[in-house]
């Protein structure tokens, strides 16, 4: 199964984010979406699991939850955005709120993060929307087959600030 692990769009869909997206079977959006209007977009790519952010209003609160639970390719994968975990969502914090995920998919920090821990992965794609922070603008392709997760940064060179 090809994903794509996207957070913080904050309203914007790049150009290089649906080059990218080309394949996937599912796309999972860890938060900070910015309007129905992106999630519409990237139901015509491919499924999306979304999820709601911190800056998100009342209509995309009233879409979609805080956090969503799904299985994928035999992976347990929980999907938030960790503005719950105050400033900095760890993937300690993260594994002890959902200890039998195979894959935690989280956002907030804009800050991109891959780690495996205690064979479970936390996977933080950074920002794909406005540039942030001097912080890069990015994105994770990853595939799950038969129980086992691989990921890799895709970075959105053509970003716009």
């Amino acid at each position: 199964m090809e994903l794509a692990i996207i957070s913080d769009t904050h309203g914007l869909l790049r150009p290089a984010l649906f080059h990218a997206l080309e394949g996937v079977d599912h796309i999972l959006h860890a938060g900070d979406v910015g309007s129905p209007d992106i999630l519409t977009a990237l139901e015509a790519v491919a499924p999306v699991t979304a999820v709601t952010g911190n800056t998100d209003g009342f209509e995309l609160r009233h879409r979609i939850p805080e956090v969503q639970t799904l299985e994928l390719g035999g992976v347990r994968v929980v999907v938030t955005h960790g503005h719950q975990f105050g400033r900095g969502p760890t993937p300690a914090l993260l594994r002890e709120a959902w200890p039998d995920a195979g894959l935690v998919v989280f956002g907030h920090t804009h800050r991109p993060l891959m780690e495996k821990i205690g064979g479970a992965w936390f996977v933080n794609p950074g920002s794909c929307g406005p540039r942030r922070f001097n912080l890069p603008v990015e994105m994770v392709r990853a595939t799950i087959d038969r129980g086992v997760f691989r990921g890799e940064a895709i970075p959105l060179t053509r970003a716009v600030r």
